[in-house]
């Protein structure tokens, strides 16, 4: 009987309490959280630094494209001729850079 009353007296005080807890779990964990949030902002980061890296690289291919379709650049032919099949003049010393990413 007197936890009823008890209950009664307190109405207020619990159902606070309970709204309170559910707000800050809600605020703090979830879908719409705080730290879903941070979670998508990293991920955003990360898509974002992502793409600059894609943009450059085609950046690089479409220069390429450019240079071999436009107006057939000979002095970039011959730079690719010598790169993929190790091609040298008569007494010219050719070095390999085990380096190079083309």
């Amino acid at each position: 009987m007197k936890f009823v009353e008890n209950l009664k007296r307190n109405y207020f005080l619990l159902i606070s309490t309970f709204l309170f807890i559910y707000i800050t779990f809600n605020l703090l964990d979830g879908e719409r959280g705080l730290l879903s949030y941070f979670e998508k902002k990293e991920k955003e980061n990360q898509l974002i630094i992502k793409r600059n890296g894609l943009d450059i690289k085609l950046e690089e291919v479409e220069k390429k494209i450019i240079l071999l379709t436009k107006s057939i650049d000979l002095d970039y032919l011959e730079i690719l001729y010598r790169q993929k099949f190790f091609y040298g003049k008569i007494n010219e010393k050719v070095y390999l850079n085990q380096n190079n990413e083309n």
